[in-house]
């Protein structure tokens, strides 16, 4: 949960008196109160809802749900002037590949609004930015700038400028290695030949981002009267999202949102506040829910919820990233409702229960491991071609069997088909951490039937150490096994691997069964993950053993 700052003046000034009724609504909406002040009002964010890391962003949303400004706000969006504009160079392509950007003019800022700007850029960088290893936004006076604005990339010691809060120009390893905020996030940059730069038509850097602004073009003022904003990063999708969500803040606050022309961009105008409809049944609602709404009824919760319903179509503020599956919109309706209005019944039936007996037995590995004193770790399901093949030497000719997405809205757009890559991915991420390292994942995995074309889904485990050799995971292989009472034994794998060690790789079988395989990660493999220590790994499928123990 993220705490946001509400001002308390303006809070009463602007949506209502702060009392105990007022309060219950603030915690009926999703984000309860944390504390009051003479000036301040506390409240928790869920992570799930970064259009709130704003009092602007909260104070639409909280509007609507009170009934006041039910319904989808609009905002007019003005067409860029010929000078609007922002190049992608191709040299960012590997290293901060995308960027949306946007202009506001006509800002009356003061102290109080230049701190919620602030806060939400921070809020926005900590929750939906992993603390900016995903996205970067930067906020800049536009009339410090010469546009058009290009986003490219230089080596570190052709980019000199003086950054935010310090006295003298600086390149950009100096930046990483002498300054605070370069110093908290050298990580970001590390390993790169080029560092990304935002810079006018005048050759004025205004940023390296996700570091730091220029001290000369990126601190706004309240003489500020128009802001040239941006976001990059990795995710488009998400890049776009906050955008929006900081335009329209700024618009909450008086601004016109004008759009800018991307050159080289996956989009050629930016902002984009399209809005996405979405089917959603009567039907489901009330079934889910356990009420009998009207269609009627259902119209007037989804607008207190800041949407707009048409004719079993919800329409989708473009600032909201919740919003993913009917089920989303249906908790939207629970709460626009009234959780509390919600009467819990019990059921007239009874049943007993028993524990799965598969998950028994992931539990007993989990213990038996964590003994060893080898840490669990859980990823996602879902990945991408880049860390599924590419990174693991599988060239686009051998892609096959996998699932994909059809309209996936971040660059995780596949299932896994193993958990091998995904811990070579957490070895990646702690590079610089304390050696020896151990970890283990039992998860689903998931492929298509060449044949049948059917869904497959099983239960995996991967077993990883680094530094390791293939001696050290074989004996924790023989361990498991014994602990197990199982008969697993490693034989001699003569098909080359994409990546294992040639001679250093072994089939793990149980009985005549093949279940996995076992052995040291080659070099290549590797250097694609940027890792420095010898990786051991195995992997197995448990459905077969959960058949040999059940």
């Amino acid at each position: 949960m993220a705490v946001v700052n509400l001002n308390k003046k303006q809070f009463e000034k602007e949506i209502g008196k702060f009392d105990k009724k007022m309060e219950h609504r603030i915690a009926m909406f999703g984000t309860p109160m944390e504390k009051i002040t003479d000036t301040d009002i506390e409240i928790d964010v869920a992570p799930n809802r970064p259009d709130l890391l704003s009092y602007q962003g909260f104070k639409r949303s909280f509007l609507a749900f009170l009934g006041r400004k039910p319904g989808l706000k609009q905002y007019k969006l003005q067409k860029p002037d010929k000078k609007y504009k922002v190049i992608i160079d191709n040299s960012v392509k590997n290293i901060r590949p995308h960027t949306s950007c946007a202009i506001v003019r006509g800002l009356k800022l003061n102290d109080e609004k230049i701190k919620e700007i602030i806060e939400i850029q921070e809020k926005l960088h900590v929750t939906v930015g992993r603390k900016r290893k995903k996205l970067a936004i930067g906020i800049y006076p536009l009339d410090k700038i010469s546009l058009p604005i290009t986003f490219k990339a230089l080596e570190p010691d052709k980019i000199k400028f003086v950054p935010l809060e310090f006295p003298r120009e600086m390149s950009g390893l100096e930046i990483l290695q002498k300054h605070p905020t370069g110093k908290d996030y050298a990580h970001l940059l590390a390993g790169k030949e080029k560092f990304p730069i935002f810079i006018d038509s005048d050759k004025n850097i205004l940023s390296m981002p996700p570091i730091i602004n220029s001290e000369l073009t990126g601190k706004i003022t309240e003489k500020t009267k128009e802001v040239f904003v941006e976001c990059s990063g990795f995710d488009f999708e998400i890049l776009k999202k906050c955008l929006n969500i900081i335009v329209t803040s700024l618009a909450e606050m008086g601004g016109t949102i004008y759009q800018m022309e991307i050159k080289g961009g996956k989009e050629k105008i930016s902002p984009n506040l399209e809005t996405e409809k979405m089917k959603i049944n009567l039907e489901n609602t009330n079934k889910l829910l356990g009420l009998n709404l009207t269609e009627k009824q259902l119209e007037i919760l989804v607008k207190k919820m800041g949407c707009n319903y048409k004719k079993g179509f919800v329409e989708i503020p473009s600032w909201r990233t919740d919003i993913l599956h009917e089920v989303d919109l249906i908790e939207d309706i629970a709460i626009a409702y009234g959780y509390e209005n919600l009467i819990p019944v019990i059921p007239d039936i009874s049943t007993i229960g028993q524990e799965n007996p598969k998950e028994t037995i992931k539990r007993k590995i989990s213990d038996i491991l964590t003994g060893l004193r080898i840490m669990e770790v859980s990823n996602y399901h879902l990945t991408n071609k880049e860390y599924q093949f590419r990174k693991m030497g599988i060239q686009k000719k051998q892609d096959s069997g996998f699932v994909k997405l059809e309209e996936s809205k971040t660059d995780y757009d596949i299932l896994r088909k193993n958990l091998t890559h995904y811990l070579l991915k957490n070895f990646s991420e702690n590079i610089d951490s304390e050696y020896p390292q151990k970890i283990f994942e039992i998860g689903r995995v998931f492929e298509i039937d060449e044949k049948t074309k059917e869904l497959l889904e099983y239960e995996n485990l991967a077993i990883g150490i680094t530094p390791g050799n293939f001696t050290e995971i074989k004996q924790i292989l023989e361990y498991l096994s014994k602990m197990l009472d199982l008969e697993i034994k490693i034989e001699e794998e003569s098909k080359q691997s994409n990546h294992y060690i040639e001679g250093r790789i072994g089939k793990i079988k149980l009985g005549e069964k093949e279940i996995g395989k076992i052995g040291e990660i080659h070099p290549k493999i590797l250097s694609n993950w940027k890792i420095k220590m010898p990786v051991a790994l195995l992997e197995i499928n448990l459905e077969k053993i959960f058949n040999k123990l059940i």
